[in-house]
């Protein structure tokens, strides 16, 4: 954003002495409402907290201001953000191509692909192509098309019915859960292997414990 003179506009607050008020309606360190105070008393305040003077609401009539750690706020803000943008989604559209007349095992192969689109939170388009006479039988393509959407309704939905395409019929899956969901519970998942993967590791230590003892005891046995 910029100003008519042509210098920027900062998006930072004002604070402390950059203030330029008479006064102020200030909000205390833990959001109790302490009232308009002559600014230079606000300042003598945030001083006695060992706190900022933050102008949040520079619209009002006096300014809001409130007392808080502005390097911890701006730290903590910028975290969240972080967080935020790790945690967005960008729904995906994956593609699967199968033939009308495709063999059990590939047809498993290729729906095992298909569920795992659909877990991960992922729309997946689905493409019959036809070759030769195979096009004057579209209803083998809508037939095999319906039997995949029957096969993984559990996780997903028929987002745009089956449409005939030149040599092609395309469908397309939606996904139950949203993209954020999915992500969410492959971290859980992830957390919870290590977890038992570390859980894991115990009994084999305790065991060699064990056999460290019996080799200790051993001479006193003999004897």
């Amino acid at each position: 954003m910029w100003c008519n003179r042509g210098g920027p506009i900062s998006a930072e607050p004002r604070i402390n002495d950059r203030i330029r008020v008479p006064e102020v309606r200030l909000v205390g360190p833990s959001g109790e409402q302490v009232g308009i105070v002559p600014l230079a008393k606000a300042l003598e305040l945030a001083q006695e907290y060992d706190l900022d003077l933050v102008e949040v609401a520079a619209n009002a009539r006096p300014p809001v201001c409130k007392l808080m750690d502005y390097g911890k706020f701006k730290y903590e803000s910028a975290m969240k953000a972080r967080e935020a943008r790790k945690n967005q989604a960008h729904t995906v559209i994956k593609e699967m191509k199968l033939r009308p007349k495709i063999d059990p095992h590939d047809y498993d192969t290729k729906k095992g692909h298909v569920v795992r689109f659909l877990k991960q939170g992922d729309k997946v388009k689905i493409t019959i192509m036809f070759r030769g006479r195979e096009q004057s039988r579209p209803e083998l393509g809508y037939r095999l098309l319906q039997r995949l959407a029957e096969d993984v309704q559990d996780l997903g939905f028929i987002e745009s019915n089956p449409k005939q395409d030149g040599r092609n019929m395309i469908m397309v899956l939606g996904p139950h859960k949203k993209k954020t969901e999915a992500m969410a519970e492959a971290r859980e998942a992830q957390a919870a292997r290590k977890a038992s993967s570390r859980q894991g590791d115990a009994p084999a230590d305790a065991d060699a414990d064990a056999d460290a003892d019996a080799q200790v005891e051993a001479p006193a046995d003999a004897g």
